[in-house]
């Protein structure tokens, strides 16, 4: 167990690349771990449904801990979803099985009928439970993450729903997204320091929108609001981009105090850790599509990935964390989750 600006770090590997310290083999987690691929997790959900298996922290405990006892994994990271901030706030969130919210947030005055931080901070109080009961049944090896969702990410679902597709309402009405981040940011806030007190190494922002901004809007919203996040607790927050530019990552890299950045598959991984942008973890980015190759087309994929990582010096690779370009898809072979882990451990041990 490995202390780290003050904040145990479970995970040796974990804590080396947060620390950017050179090192042979990199501690892997994929996003989404524990989800619907997992024979695990669908023997659970045979006898509950999502919403029991993210609110209960017993059984948030024993879904996160499926994919580790299983595969292996350096970091377990926190069984929930995104949106329950925006259902603490007062809009009904059911999953069919996608998330589903009551209304659209398209005024002021819906802005208005959303509740403040003191009276929905209860709606997301179950995780710091599952946070602490999760970290009860890891193996002390085992690093443990929380995460929430970006603001803007959840503006989006609020406003125009994740398949939507056209963000113009969304940009095109700041006096409500203005209003939305007010009521918003101290939720996050409280919600970030609700996950950290119960055990949480680092938390990461899962932003799935962001991308799709302008220098200017992804300053104002994106990058700003992670300042915020970062300045009450540094070295404890990350950011998990999908979609973002090199010129966004640059900004967010920028940032005092960020515990490091995720990218997709859309970067090439050795060209981005030889630019040192990064100050801390840089997570990524196998493209989880490739997982549905057949064995074969799957190892020649992971070897052609593999190999300018090979090529760097150790230095080069500080800070590396092995995952995906964003989370493992439903219905996913779990043979290629095993062979890609026991892989990234064979070529770099």
């Amino acid at each position: 167990m490995t202390t780290v600006q003050n904040f145990k770090i479970h995970n040796a590997l974990f804590a080396n690349a947060i620390n950017r310290i050179p090192q042979k083999t990199p501690p892997i987690w994929f996003m989404r771990q524990a989800g619907r691929y997992h024979k695990h997790y669908q023997k659970l959900k045979e006898k509950y449904s999502f919403i029991e298996l993210c609110k209960n922290p017993e059984l948030a405990a024993e879904t996160a801990l499926g994919p580790v006892a299983d595969f292996g994994f350096d970091v377990s990271i926190l069984f929930s979803d995104l949106l329950f901030p925006l259902e603490a706030m007062g809009m009904g969130l059911e999953y069919k099985p996608g998330p589903v919210l009551s209304h659209k947030i398209q005024s002021l005055e819906d802005v208005s009928r959303l509740k403040d931080v003191d009276d929905a901070l209860e709606g997301v109080a179950f995780q710091k439970t599952a946070v602490q009961l999760t970290r009860q049944v890891l193996p002390n090896d085992v690093s443990l993450i929380g995460f929430l969702g970006g603001p803007w990410t959840l503006y989006t679902y609020a406003s125009v729903g994740k398949h939507e597709g056209n963000m113009a309402f969304s940009k095109a009405h700041p006096k409500i997204t203005d209003a939305f981040y007010d009521k918003l940011m101290p939720l996050l806030k409280e919600n970030l320091r609700l996950q950290i007190e119960g055990g949480a190494e680092v938390v990461m922002i899962l932003d799935t929108s962001g991308g799709d901004l302008s220098p200017n809007l992804f300053q104002k919203y994106v990058a700003n609001s992670l300042r915020e996040l970062c300045a009450l607790f540094p070295g404890r927050v990350g950011y998990y981009a999908k979609g973002s530019t090199a010129d966004q990552l640059k900004l967010v890299a920028d940032i005092p105090g960020l515990a490091g950045f995720g990218v997709d598959h859309r970067f090439e991984l050795a060209t981005l850790m030889k630019s040192k942008l990064s100050k801390g973890i840089l997570q990524g980015n196998f493209d989880q599509s490739l997982l549905f190759l057949d064995k074969e087309d799957f190892r020649k994929e992971l070897k052609a990935y593999i190999r300018p990582i090979q090529e760097l010096t150790l230095e080069e690779r500080a800070g590396w964390v092995s995952g995906l370009g964003h989370g493992i898809l439903p219905a996913t072979p779990e043979d290629n989750v095993r062979e890609m882990i026991a892989t990234i451990r064979e070529v770099f041990q």
